[in-house]
């Protein structure tokens, strides 16, 4: 079986969700922020899975359910942060982020038979799971972030590692308010779909941001590598 890996930050006002201002308040943007998280982490709880471990900026909250290993995100940039990640495995894993609460267990239940790693693309140029039969940190490192680009350049680091990839659908992040409304639409029954419907559904189209990495792009915590307290368990 599998461990599951979520990468988040903490939803806290001027902290996350910030391409989302305007039209949503800072206050809004962090409410949509949990409810995505909230999502996404039901989701994870409802997968079978060997471990499942939130890897956090900051602290939990009450939208963490139960079964969950806390664990700090490390310093250093994204490709850093999501090797630390997977570096915390023994077995196959699988890493998705906190920006679509539309995921679901089908999408998150790996068959590992004749495959080393799934590959799940973003529709802004990014990806929104990584999944590593075996996992070395290495296949991460150095992978630019954040641009058009980094899905194709980490799939290609993959393949050119000799592994046999299995690709699951693009999904689209929330990244902008027009993404927010798209992904609600998707997933009208969850938290996020709600919160968004609370908030006035203000979600026009803007056409504006820079295509990004599924996974948070959340900026480190300030606590050095290598002092991180122990991971806690939920």
């Amino acid at each position: 079986m599998t461990t599951l890996l979520v990468i988040a930050k903490e939803p806290r006002p001027g902290r996350v969700k910030t391409r989302l201002t305007p039209p949503f308040t800072p206050e809004e943007a962090a409410s949509l922020a949990e409810a995505s998280l909230a999502d996404t982490l039901e989701t994870v709880a409802a997968t079978p899975a060997t471990r499942r471990i939130l890897v956090l900026d900051g602290e939990p909250g009450p939208w963490l359910p139960a079964g969950f290993d806390v664990v700090r995100q490390c310093g250093g940039g994204l490709d850093e942060r999501l090797a630390d990640a997977f570096a915390r495995c023994a077995g196959p894993a699988l890493l998705i982020g906190m920006d679509t609460p539309q995921v679901t267990p089908e999408l998150l239940t790996a068959d590992w038979a004749g495959c080393d790693a799934y590959f799940g693309p973003a529709e802004d140029g990014g990806f929104w799971a990584l999944g590593l039969a075996a996992p070395d940190p290495a296949l991460l490192r150095g992978v630019p972030m954040s641009t058009p680009l980094t899905g194709a350049v980490q799939r290609e680091r993959l393949v050119g590692a000799g592994l046999r990839v299995r690709d699951l659908p693009p999904l689209r992040d929330v990244d902008t308010a027009a993404d927010a409304e798209a992904v609600a639409a998707l997933a009208p029954r969850g938290r996020f779909a709600a919160r968004l419907a609370g908030c006035g559904g203000r979600a026009a189209a803007d056409g504006t941001g820079t295509p990004a990495v599924a996974l948070s792009g959340a900026k480190p915590p300030t606590t050095p590598p290598g002092t991180e307290p122990p991971a806690v368990r939920r």
